[in-house]
């Protein structure tokens, strides 16, 4: 009855903050958030140059892999959504008790959408994105086998993350994370040209860096609600010191791989100096939260981060491409 209450209460304050339906909708595939597309400016950069001119399939494949990305996506965070709401996890996060968060992103605790809305959003992007998915592996120059399994085990995958199986409730969400990050850019690259890359795996797994850190620290502020529903993230796992530990480790594992890559030669040489500004934002961010005590303004610098890294990552691909450096 209580919680009852607490939802009728967060649905009466928002009455008054009514917005558009499609708006709502927007927020529930958290579209604003458009940081997970960029992995197809990553695979441009790296298949445009040096080579052939591309033909009609490659940008059909690519084009189709985008779109398809977008729903699958939208898809994933809506379903979070409704579980989320239904375990309670998100009214907690979300309610009075805490002012930083903005409750018209969760339309669901907001009242702006309804249950059955929001998973009738969920499968019709799920069903359009699975179709997009396909006709991009239909038109695709190359058909590797390990390709088209990534593209359709991330599909499978991401609907089960908080739904279903519910991955995330079973201590995978960081994994899953990186792992995103690296199929976005590595399945269409293998779709486009047909051969695997250790340099192109080394940018996918710093793509999924992105998400992992948005992750972590939005745990870190949601450690309460995560524990009352059982959602084992490390921060709900572990000690408020456990976890800055952990998340100062990842911080340096993210420099690390660069180093390591460049050291071995899977990168140019110049690969981890050409990263360090993100390797400096990242510093940066675990101060601001953890030295600092602000985490939320540490979330907000992983966009920051995350976009800088999508920037140094397309121009290490066109500098590789040009030989421009040796």
């Amino acid at each position: 009855m209580a919680s009852h209450d607490f939802r009728a209460g967060l649905r009466t304050a928002a009455a008054g903050r009514a917005e558009p339906r499609l708006r709502s909708y927007a927020r529930l595939g958290k579209l604003d958030v458009y940081d997970y597309y960029l992995s197809i400016l990553v695979v441009l950069a790296a298949v445009l140059l040096p080579g052939p001119r591309p033909g009609p399939a490659l940008a059909a494949m690519l084009v189709l892999f985008l779109l398809g990305q977008v729903f699958v996506i939208m898809a994933m965070v809506a379903l979070d959504d409704v579980t989320g709401f239904r375990d309670g996890s998100d009214t907690a996060n979300y309610g009075p008790d805490n002012p930083l968060r903005n409750k018209l992103r969760k339309p669901l605790v907001a009242g702006t959408l309804t249950e059955r809305q929001a998973m009738t959003f969920a499968w019709v992007t799920a069903v359009a994105g699975a179709l997009l998915w396909a006709g991009a592996v239909a038109v695709a120059p190359h058909r590797p086998l390990w390709a088209v399994l990534l593209t359709a085990a991330l599909f499978v995958v991401s609907l089960q993350y908080s739904y279903g199986v519910r991955l995330s409730y079973h201590g995978f969400q960081e994994v899953f994370l990186v792992w995103l990050g690296v199929v976005l850019v590595l399945a269409p690259y293998g779709l486009a040209v047909g051969t695997f890359s250790g340099f192109l795996l080394v940018q996918g797994v710093l793509f999924g860096f992105g998400p992992l850190m948005f992750g972590v620290y939005s745990n870190t502020n949601d450690v309460a609600g995560d524990r009352a529903v059982g959602r084992p993230t490390v921060a709900a796992l572990v000690s408020e010191r456990g976890n800055a530990v952990f998340i100062g480790c990842l911080s340096a594992a993210e420099f690390l791989l660069g180093a390591v890559a460049s050291a071995t030669g899977i990168a140019p040489w110049w690969f981890v100096l050409l990263m360090l500004p993100a390797t400096a934002l990242r510093t940066k961010q675990f101060v601001t939260g953890f030295v600092r005590g602000d985490i939320m303004r540490a979330r907000k610098t992983g966009f920051a981060v995350h976009r800088t890294s999508v920037v140094l990552l397309v121009a290490a691909n066109v500098l590789v491409g040009t030989g421009a450096v040796g």
